[in-house]
């Protein structure tokens, strides 16, 4: 069947201007792009006063978790409905193949964020998905995964014969269409691999052309993954080791998620910008994608120090320790430059849904407590296990200074979540990259095109991206005018996304969720 979109304002993808033009489709690709088309067509779509660009690329997600599950469309819904036809998942070192199928840590895969249902091979994993894919799917292999698969969260260092083993599945995944592999060394257990093993995973993964993203030990001026005191801040050291893989490696390499947690790692911008672009002038392919929302997804225990968590409660109560956790915790939040209303409750427990969508101070002044004892309150009714949203990921000028820059792809990094609070960024990313640029003045067609285009060909995906001839035929429509997103309501369906195309078949029509399993994995360059 073939499918004639007329009359439409064409962001074709490589960054050219818009152009008023039609699009012709035939089963799962594209015939024909721009200009006046007068093939006849089976059905017609009158496009005028509306944006047809590339189905939009979702350069850093978790999904892959969620494709076999038996209530999967909930979970990818959202981001169709932004306009997403595409997700690169595996990322932070977490992906649901890279195992033998009775791995007895299967409930570690995941870090203990996602749920491995049906752990082995990346070849059982696609006979998995086929046919059940809501969107495509570019794959990566994750080291913490593997390890996980291998060795639970065993600190100890692999000797030459368990990192051999990690390659053979590197090997295997590569062999059968994965994209590259990541690394995550916040979490277990990829925190715990020495360079070797990390150095051999990164050359692996290299030898196929792929790419490796890696998460950092830092996202801030201070974390737990670094001494206290260092010459620089563990944000700038976090991302020194990337580039220090990537150069060992030669691998082709994405550091994931840029972001500046904490007002005082604000300042950083520009000297993590020219570390980039320092090491790229050296030979270093690295790059990097980038939220649209100040806030992301944490932990209540963010600024509870660990040392505390291990006293008895006999000890805990003991005025001396209280006095040293409130010194601790007010050294934490002054350090990184976090202030309690920076915290949003997203979940504490099925017994207490009262507290979700509240900052800390509000939940305080409900309950008449002091914010540091309404937080203290919290992190123990969740049993230390509480989710937040937390706040001064970036600001305006950061976020306008990394949409501008020419080594940014956009992204979510969000899940829907079963329980609490959702993710505004699984819902309403998208849409509010193209509000902030139509605020700032930035041309929509470089904001295409690093949601399209850019970023499939940082990653190596075939055929995608585009508005061309041959190309697949992954579509969304824009109704520019009618673009909103809603901050107060993080679930929100965004307006203005009129249609959404997923190889050639109508998921979104007239702004209508369809629905439909026809992704696909992807396949590389």
């Amino acid at each position: 069947m073939k499918t004639l979109f007329r009359n439409g304002t064409i962001v074709d993808g490589t960054g050219s201007a818009p152009h008023k033009g039609d699009v012709l489709i035939e089963g799962d690709r594209i015939l024909s792009a721009g200009g006046t088309i007068e093939e006849a067509a089976d059905v017609t779509v009158d496009l005028t006063g509306k944006m047809m660009c590339p189905g939009l690329i979702d350069a850093h997600s978790h999904n892959d978790f969620f494709c076999v599950r038996d209530d999967a469309e909930k979970f990818f819904r959202p981001f169709v409905m932004q306009g997403i036809t595409t997700q690169i998942t595996g990322n932070c070192s977490f992906s649901p193949f890279g195992a033998e199928p009775d791995t007895p840590y299967r409930d570690k895969m995941g870090g203990g964020l996602f749920d491995t249902q049906k752990p082995g091979s990346f070849a059982s994993f696609k006979e998995n998905v086929e046919g059940k894919l809501f969107v495509n799917i570019v794959p990566l292999i994750g080291q913490g995964s593997v390890r996980a698969g291998m060795t639970g969260y065993d600190p100890a260092p692999y000797t030459a014969e368990q990192i051999e083993k990690e390659l053979a599945y590197v090997r295997e995944a590569m062999e059968n269409g994965a994209f590259g592999g990541s690394l995550g060394f916040m979490y277990e257990p990829d925190r715990y691999a020495k360079e070797d093993e990390i150095i051999a995973f990164a050359k692996e993964v290299a030898k196929y052309g792929g790419i490796l993203t890696i998460h950092p030990r830092a996202c801030s001026v201070v974390s737990a993954d670094y001494p206290l005191l260092t010459k620089k801040s563990h944000l700038e050291m976090g991302l020194d080791e990337a580039i220090d893989i990537a150069r060992k490696s030669g691998v082709r390499t994405e550091y994931s998620h840029l972001i500046f947690t904490g007002q005082r790692s604000w300042k950083l911008l520009d000297k993590m910008l020219r570390a980039i672009y320092k090491a790229r002038k050296e030979g270093v392919d690295i790059a990097y994608d980038n939220y649209a929302f100040h806030y992301g997804a944490s932990v209540i225990t963010v600024v509870f120090p660990e040392w505390y968590a291990k006293l008895s409660a006999e000890e805990a109560k003991k005025p001396v320790n209280r006095k040293k956790l409130e010194a601790t915790i007010l050294m934490y939040r002054k350090v990184l430059g976090i202030d309690w209303d920076d915290m949003v409750v997203a979940y504490i427990s099925d017994e207490h849904p009262e507290y979700e969508g509240k900052t800390i101070p509000e939940a305080a002044a409900e309950e008449g407590l002091a914010p540091l004892d309404m937080y203290l309150k919290l992190v123990e009714l969740s049993g230390r296990a509480g989710n937040i949203y937390l706040g001064k990921y970036y600001n305006d000028t950061i976020v306008r200074r990394l949409m501008e820059d020419e080594l940014s792809v956009f992204m979510t990094d969000a899940w829907v979540e079963e329980k609490g609070l959702q993710n505004i960024a699984a819902f309403q990313t998208f849409p509010q990259f193209f509000l902030l640029a139509k605020r700032d003045g930035i041309p929509v067609e470089k904001i295409v095109r690093k949601m399209t285009g850019a970023t499939a060909d940082r990653y190596g995906i075939a055929d995608r991206g585009y508005l061309k001839a041959g190309y697949k035929a992954d579509l969304t429509v824009l109704d520019t005018k009618a673009l909103s997103v809603d901050e107060k309501k993080p679930d929100a369906q965004p307006g203005g996304i009129a249609y959404v195309y997923v190889n050639g078949q109508a998921v979104v029509s007239d702004g209508q969720y369809l629905g439909g399993t026809y992704g696909e994995i992807a396949k590389r360059k």
